[in-house]
């Protein structure tokens, strides 16, 4: 049985289609079983890394794990999700685990690497006897379903570092490489960076969105103080902000095309536009949080 937390997010809901597609046992953690579509076959079970207790039951008879957290970095002196989810599948004995990371992971001093430090330890420790896989993507095409709301009223959309280019990942990608690690066991001890095609900016993303739709979108940008101001509204403490901006504005790590997805899958990793005419359908679908992890992941059910 493999396992898929964060089953209902960008990525793992991916895997879990990849899995089902591939006839492989699929069991798709969530807090709300009861109210999420999973493909046939599919097994839905409660648990909520919030709630260790809830895990055990959801890790039984489990040899493969995918983990991944949308706790926000710095609402708890360590981060617990990850934590949890590591102890439970050491608990389980599952031997395969693929985790979801950032770029970079733990390089660095500030409060997101030392986060992110301590996450991927609890995966990468030696004691558990995980054949573990690190995933370290930037940032996700599909942050861009942030704009759902915006673009159901208007065409303007208001930005924050609009003009940061990053080479945004297909979570599609992203997915494909972890049930290749999760079936065949082949990256373990691997830690791989993944980027996509095109190092492009949020309002030239954007600007290829409005080709796909149709419609002539536009970008607003956002200043740093109101950027700020969003990010302490969803719950980040002043010196993740601060470090958040750190990273946004300094430097352009995360702007370069890596050859990882070539290399690893064979073919091209997909393009913006690629995933944008894939997921056309879903800007008239529900909203999403307009400041998500800053590692790029996506917050889940």
């Amino acid at each position: 049985m493999i396992l898929v937390t964060g089953a209902t997010g960008h990525v793992g809901s991916e895997l879990v289609r990849l899995l089902a597609a591939a006839g492989e046992p699929v069991r798709a953690m969530t807090r709300r079983p009861g109210q999420t579509r999973l493909p046939a076959g599919v097994e839905a079970v409660y648990g909520d890394a919030a709630d260790p207790a809830s895990l055990d039951a959801a890790f039984a008879g489990v040899h493969a794990a995918f983990l991944m957290s949308a706790q926000a970095i710095g609402t708890a002196p360590e981060p617990t999700h990850d934590l949890a989810l590591a102890g439970a599948a050491a608990r389980a004995r599952v031997r395969r685990v693929v985790k979801l990371s950032t770029l970079d992971g733990g390089t660095g001093d500030d409060p997101i690497a030392r986060w992110q430090r301590t996450a991927e330890a609890a995966v990468t420790d030696p004691a558990h006897g995980f054949a573990w896989t690190l995933l370290r993507p930037g940032r996700f095409m599909s942050n861009a379903l942030q704009w759902t709301d915006r673009l159901r009223v208007g065409d303007e959309v208001a930005i924050p570092f609009a003009d940061r280019a990053a080479a945004s990942v297909d979570p599609a990608d992203l997915a494909q490489i972890a049930a290749a690690a999760l079936t065949t066991g082949e990256h373990a001890g691997d830690v791989h960076e993944v980027s996509g095609p095109q190092s492009l900016t949020p309002v030239e993303e954007l600007a290829i969105l409005g080709e796909v739709l149709g419609r002539d979108l536009r970008a607003r940008p956002v200043s740093g103080e109101a950027a700020r101001a969003g990010m302490a509204r969803y719950g980040f403490p002043p010196d993740v902000v601060d470090a958040i901006m750190r990273r946004a504005l300094d430097g352009d790590r995360g702007s370069e095309v890596l050859p990882t997805v070539e290399k690893l899958l064979g073919r091209p990793a997909r393009t913006f536009t690629e995933w944008a005419v894939a997921h056309r359908e879903a800007f008239r679908g529900d909203g999403y949080p307009a400041y998500p992890n800053p590692g790029g992941g996506p917050a889940v059910d």
